[in-house]
């Protein structure tokens, strides 16, 4: 059965879906926010950006602060240990086009926690409260926050964060189902979700281990969660944002992308990624995400997907990755890895 609840609003932004793109370092760039969005995200939120802005000049905060070209709502995730150098960064944030502010206090990351930062901060419920009441009276967009269940098994403090937080003003709340010291580790548990719904008022989204659309229902039945989450799930498989969406809509699963539209996908990211990173970076990062394709292809066994990763990891030019893709949906799926490498044997090394 559909959902007939009010989709989740945060601040004066009505979601479109229950489906939201999670902010993760090094995936969630421009490019990849545009595809999932085109695919179906009612919302998508930015990498993490440091709050310290003597730290902006570099080339990786620079890109992952651009939001040209993007529709809104455009959500910016800043991250840092100081209410003040926090409360700036949203401000500066604001000023360049971000319509809502995320925060994070769930990144499991040691070089992130070392600086109290993150899910660091889970520990520390007074400066919690400082830097949400500080960032949220700093702009006048809607500040909105990420959180773990706690720091570890022993302090499952999610539901008073949550308290804390709606009370400062927060406007929406997204719950990874782990504590920190899990990292990604183990299974996502959603009972202390569960448990923060029904202690606030605000959007609540499920977030952890969400990688299909009977479990989306599933999880947003068992929590009472406004919206789902999704980060690793969309990891090769930007399609998942409208699979969970008409699933929700209609309680029927749509149809898996074909053979044609995801070799028009694939182009497109590649392409994407090229022009937004340029030719060097650009073909060093289509690296990852062709790896994450090929994992959920299942035209191909274990051993083709690896020699298919194998020859595109060994391409170093824009036109030899675009060649693979054209070439990778060309042929019979058991003859594709040994022919892909024999046409783009003399492309590996040619000008991009």
């Amino acid at each position: 059965m559909s959902d007939s609840r009010p989709l989740p609003r945060i601040g004066r932004h009505e979601l479109p879906n229950r489906v939201v793109l999670a902010p993760m370092a090094g995936i969630t760039d421009r490019p990849f926010r545009t595809l999932c969005r085109r695919l179906g995200a009612g919302l998508v939120v930015g990498e993490m950006v440091t709050s310290d802005p003597s730290l902006w000049h570099t080339r990786k905060s620079r890109l992952r602060m651009d939001h040209r070209g993007e529709p809104g709502p455009r959500s910016v995730q800043i991250a840092g240990g100081d209410a003040k150098m926090l409360a700036e960064a949203a401000r500066l944030n604001v000023a360049m086009g971000a319509e809502i502010i995320d925060i994070n206090m769930g990144c499991p990351a040691k070089k992130v926690c070392n600086k109290a930062a993150g899910s660091a901060l889970l520990r520390d419920e007074t400066l919690v409260a400082e830097i949400l009441e500080t960032v949220v009276a700093a702009v006048d967009v809607p500040v909105t926050l990420k959180i773990r269940t706690g720091w570890c098994a022993e302090s499952n403090n999610g539901v008073r964060v949550a308290r804390i937080a709606e009370e400062a003003g927060i406007q929406a709340l997204a719950v990874h189902g782990r504590h920190r010291l899990q990292r990604y580790g183990g299974e996502a548990e959603y009972d202390t979700i569960a448990a923060i719904k029904a202690r606030v008022g605000i959007p609540v989204f499920a977030n952890g281990d969400i990688d299909s659309p009977a479990k989306a229902a599933r999880i947003l039945d068992y929590t009472g969660a406004d919206a789902v989450m999704i980060g690793r799930g969309a990891q090769g498989n930007p399609w998942i944002f409208r699979e969970i969406d008409h699933y929700l809509r209609h309680g029927q699963r749509l149809a898996p992308p074909g053979d044609e539209e995801r070799a028009v996908v694939l182009r497109d990211h590649l392409a994407a990624l090229h022009d937004f990173y340029g030719k060097h970076l650009g073909v060093r990062i289509a690296r990852k995400h062709l790896g994450w394709y090929l994992a959920g292809d299942e035209r191909f066994d274990d051993a083709g997907r690896r020699a298919l990763r194998a020859t595109f990891n060994g391409l170093e030019s824009r036109h030899a990755q675009r060649r693979f893709i054209d070439e990778l949906f060309r042929h019979d799926p058991a003859a594709t890895p040994g022919r892909v490498a024999r046409a783009v044997a003399h492309d590996g090394i040619c000008a991009a």
